[in-house]
């Protein structure tokens, strides 16, 4: 079984939806898909090779996805990145092809060596093909660049099965090297089902994408379940929170899932499209890749008039692991739901696990959980223990198997011994009436090893003073920050992910 096995729509239903473009039914995907391998395949590309896909988000780059990984196996990228970027990302996956739109960005297929002095991306052994798309909004490949020593034409090729490698993506890399995270049809499979089934999805549910797809929230977590559960993908070309309750008033989405940035983003203009919310009404929001913060749920949830289920997810497991349920099941603010097609665990420092209501790592294992990481043995000897992944959060389990994140445990907080939780910090900030934004985050300290200070945007007044006076009256004296940084924005990553691990770089503590 492979992901094209997934794409069981029915044919006359809409599938792929752009923004002021074009709809592609199920029929028209399914067979637009098949014509695209084909095409893939007589440009020599064949299963286990790397095809690099440097786009932004949009009906071109699912259907380039997803031929990609029927064909070889794709390495979607982010279209953003600078030259040496790309050129890393190219040599670690030894891509045998690049496929771009014609305007494609120029440090993807650079040649010239870097101010650092690094050599091109694009390398003379690759294949470069333009995604051309035709009035209906389907797609065909065409090919500008063969590789040196160009092979033959391969014709029509098997279609993949569920061990081979759909896709490669890379860990963040924050604190090391990012690691190469292959990812099977198998695994694909697996995750969209569980989140076809913990959130009811059907043919009648139309999602908004917002996620970038070279990342797994907006692969797995948007588009691969949609598509698997028949319903319908609207796919604008980014997230852009002037346009949202434009989008939501014209297709009238049943459910989205992004990141807390953007969530608080969409929270802060709700006021002004007050006749929109009331007249569609959200099925269900769910949110992933980084904690929400409890008091953004409750804000939600009471302005939006829809249930906000946080979930835990990560890249070596597909996406989803666990999940706040639907109503009429409960809720829990403050955590991320149980296991839905994966056993979650917490285990100790030497690899046994702990009793319930027990602080330790938090690990996973399921059909969704990828083999390993590829070419890695030290990393894998390290993650993977007794079937267990290692997920690197710290956490516990409630009596009924909802689990609580206290965090990355390279992020969590050592101030002379006492261990501090940033999100718990995050939090009593985020309350503040005058916070728009807060991150809590560590600094070298010479006797305590390491302090805690905290960074603030804010959509009210106050001061410094004033917020380490109201942390002071909520918190423990050691949880309390030494100093809090006032700050037009938060820095962040490609996926909007707050950029904890290096604040006390960035602000030079």
């Amino acid at each position: 079984m492979n992901i094209f096995e997934l794409l069981a729509g029915e044919d006359d239903h809409p599938a792929l939806v752009a923004p002021e473009g074009s709809t592609l039914t199920y029929k028209q995907l399914r067979e637009n898909v098949v014509e695209l391998v084909s095409q893939l395949n007589s440009f020599g590309l064949q299963r286990g090779e790397r095809i690099a896909i440097a786009m932004s988000n949009g009906v071109p780059m699912v259907l380039s996805f997803i031929a990609a990984a029927l064909c070889g196996t794709a390495a979607p990228l982010n279209p953003k990145y600078k030259q040496e970027e790309f050129g890393f990302y190219y040599e670690d996956t030894q891509a045998k092809a690049l496929i771009t739109l014609p305007d494609v960005p120029e440090a993807a297929i650079a040649q010239g060596a870097t101010p650092s002095g690094s050599i091109a991306a694009a390398t003379p052994d690759m294949i470069h093909i333009h995604a051309q798309v035709s009035e209906n909004g389907t797609l065909s490949f065409e090919l500008v660049k063969t590789a040196c020593g160009e092979g033959k034409s391969l014709g029509n090729q098997e279609f993949p099965d569920s061990d081979d490698v759909a896709m490669i993506l890379h860990t963040s890399g924050t604190t090391s090297r990012p690691k190469r995270v292959p990812i099977r049809h198998r695994n694909l499979i697996a995750s969209a089902n569980n989140i076809i089934g913990a959130y009811s999805l059907s043919p009648a549910d139309t999602t908004l994408c917002f996620m970038p797809l070279f990342h797994i929230h907006g692969l797995v977590g948007c588009m691969l379940a949609t598509l698997a559960s028949g319903g319908t993908l609207v796919i604008p070309d980014g997230f852009n929170a002037l346009s949202f309750w434009k989008l939501v008033e014209t297709y009238k989405p049943t459910w989205y899932s992004a990141a807390p940035t953007m969530h608080q983003t969409i929270l802060a203009r709700a006021s002004r499209n007050e006749a929109i919310i009331k007249a569609n009404r959200f099925r269900f929001i769910r949110s992933s890749s980084a904690p929400l913060a409890p008091v953004i749920i409750e804000q939600m949830e009471a302005t939006l008039n829809a249930p906000v289920l946080e979930s835990y997810s990560m890249t070596e497991a597909a996406h989803l692991m666990a999940t706040n349920p639907l109503p009429p099941k409960v809720r829990k603010p403050g955590t991320v739901g149980y296991g839905f097609g994966v056993e979650v665990g917490i285990m100790d420092e030497d690899g046994n696990l702990v009793p319930q209501g027990s602080l330790g790592e938090v690990v996973v294992k399921g059909p969704n959980v990828i083999d390993g990481y590829e070419n890695n043995p030290q990393a894998n000897a390290t993650a993977f223990v007794n079937g267990w992944f290692r997920t690197g959060d710290q956490g516990t389990l409630d009596a009924e198997g909802y689990l609580r994140l206290t965090g990355r445990i390279k992020e969590l907080i050592n101030r002379g011994g006492e261990k501090i939780s940033p999100l718990e910090v995050d939090d009593i900030l985020l309350r503040h009436p005058a916070v728009a934004e807060a991150l809590a985050f560590a600094v070298p300290h010479k006797s305590l090893g390491e302090d805690i200070h905290a960074a603030v945007v804010l959509k009210g007044e106050t001061s410094e003073k004033e917020l380490l006076a109201y942390c002071a009256s909520l918190l423990a004296d050691f949880k309390v920050p030494n100093q809090i940084h006032i700050l037009d924005e938060l820095p962040r990553g490609a996926t909007g992910k707050l950029q904890r691990l290096n604040m006390a770089k960035l602000l030079k503590l």
